[in-house]
């Protein structure tokens, strides 16, 4: 499996076509917008020239991965021919279905079909094609070229030969793939989103302020960073899409994400790409001054 397309050049998909490049894939990055394309290859150079500052790799190891990537506005000229297809689109499950619907037409019947989605069924994703069988989950953890979990989840169609040949690919990455199975939220954002959403209920209640519940977390709980952090640092929608979707597969009023993050996300205060969430990022990102909204 040495080609691959990735859908999406944002924060996710420009990182997984990073590191398939770097260890010798051909990878086509589609996104619909030529400017998020060029955004996302700026990512890749200014995250290869930091590995080349740190000696991690060398001058031709930064050209030869640039080299194995090419972009593409057309969905159905970046598919052509390619062994797997990793979706890395926003996570909405209309988007997702419309997305995987299409490939399936565009795509040949060998090419597994992967999402990196991080809570959206697997089996409901399939179920828009013709494949089951051939449709899996690889969620990738950010910054992807650095995190070393990749989540692989199996449909209920999933065939064992499509997991085997996606862990062993993802294992090639040097990457430690774990397999799970098709739950809301899978394993990582089952147990870590309703952290981050009491975090946030435990300010919104009052019971300390943003920097001190993220120091408890920090040096009491050894987390490298606090749950508000990293919350700003996901992305609020991010966060509340996953508890949104968790809510409604399990029912459960555990999941129901914390009125405050609703109400943040309402007003755009989404966390470092806003420039704002928790913390403030007007000068800096990193998380080093609490917005102004919780020091009044």
């Amino acid at each position: 499996m040495q080609k691959i397309a990735v859908i999406g050049a944002g924060t996710m998909g420009n990182g997984i076509a990073h590191v398939f490049a770097q260890k010798g894939h051909k990878v086509n990055l589609i996104d619909i917008s030529q400017n998020a394309l060029d955004k996302g290859i700026q990512t890749i150079t200014k995250n290869l020239d930091r590995m080349l500052a740190k000696e991690k790799i060398t001058q031709g190891d930064k050209a030869s991965t640039l080299q194995n990537i090419a972009t593409f506005t057309s969905i159905k000229e970046g598919v052509t021919k390619v062994d797997v297809v990793i979706e890395a689109a926003s996570e909405h499950l209309d988007t997702k279905l419309s997305i995987f619907k299409e490939l399936d037409t565009l795509c040949s019947d060998s090419t597994i079909l992967a999402t990196n989605t991080s809570s959206i069924s697997i089996t409901q994703i399939a179920a828009a094609t013709g494949r089951p069988d051939k449709v899996i989950g690889m969620h990738f953890m950010n910054p992807v070229p650095i995190m070393q979990l990749v989540e692989i989840i199996r449909g209920y169609n999933t065939s064992d030969e499509t997991t085997e040949r996606i862990m062993t690919l993802s294992t090639q990455l040097g990457k430690t793939p774990t397999e799970v199975n098709d739950y809301p939220g899978f394993v990582a954002n089952r147990i870590l989103m309703p952290m981050i959403n009491e975090a946030i209920e435990t300010l919104y209640n009052g019971v300390a302020g943003v920097a001190e519940i993220d120091t408890v977390m920090k040096l009491g709980m050894a987390h490298p960073m606090g749950p508000l952090q990293l919350a700003d640092f996901i992305g609020l929608d991010v966060c509340l899409s996953i508890l949104n979707v968790m809510y409604d597969g399990f029912k459960n009023p555990k999941y129901a994400p914390c009125p405050l993050l609703v109400n943040m996300v309402m007003a755009k205060k989404l966390g470092v790409k806003s420039g704002e969430g928790f913390y403030d990022y007007s000068e800096s990102r990193k998380a080093e001054k609490v917005s102004d909204q919780f020091l009044r």
